[in-house]
């Protein structure tokens, strides 16, 4: 009984600790193998505006959230920031967007049931004798998938250095706490550089 229990407390451990990677950022970059970035030490935003071709609809105290975020991230590495772009080892700039999305996933109905032996299983009585009842069934989810991209431009050879990205399903604790959901994203990606 005890081989039992633990199957299934490691089955549900599996289970719920999937389901939390579900919604967790991705994360990746890439970079300019040309550009050596080991020597830097200072950084500057690329222009005044900081955010690169801002949407029209950019919620701006969310848009002082990213960038305050970003602006401590690269601190936080070690770098100084500076004023003036023209004087900084490199810039930096950010992109971010979200997109509507919609996920259908489409199941045989026992998918989601369990599978007992004898009557009704492999067709058994349900569908006559040698026949199947299976019906298909189909969910269709709406969620909302956001971007943060950032970017950083060597200044003295004016060639973009490196790209970093995060892309995450937005959650109902996500639009409740912005502010941790940002911070977590910006470091993952920043962590990168």
């Amino acid at each position: 009984m005890n081989k039992i229990r633990t199957i299934l407390v490691t089955a549900f451990v599996i289970v719920v600790a999937s389901c939390a990677s579900t919604y967790e950022a991705k994360v990746d970059f890439d970079k300019n193998t040309k550009v050596d970035i080991l020597n830097y030490k200072t950084f500057a935003w690329l222009t005044p505006g900081k955010i690169m071709a801002p949407a029209e609809d950019v919620n701006p105290v969310m848009k002082l959230r990213v960038d305050e975020e970003i602006e401590q991230g690269f601190i936080a590495k070690g770098y100084k920031l500076i004023a003036n772009a023209e004087d900084a080892d490199f810039a930096i700039s950010y992109t971010v967007g979200n997109r509507d999305k919609i996920k259908v996933s489409s199941y045989p109905t026992t998918y989601n049931s369990s599978f007992g032996w004898g009557r009704g299983y492999y067709g058994g009585y349900y569908g006559g004798m040698y026949g199947t009842s299976m019906g298909t069934e189909t969910r269709v989810r709406q969620y909302t998938e956001g971007k943060l991209a950032i970017d950083v431009y060597d200044v003295k050879t004016h060639q973009p250095a490196w790209h970093g990205w995060a892309t995450k399903r937005i959650t109902s604790d996500d639009k409740e706490t912005p502010s941790e959901m940002i911070k977590d994203v910006v470091s993952q990606v920043i962590a990168q550089f």
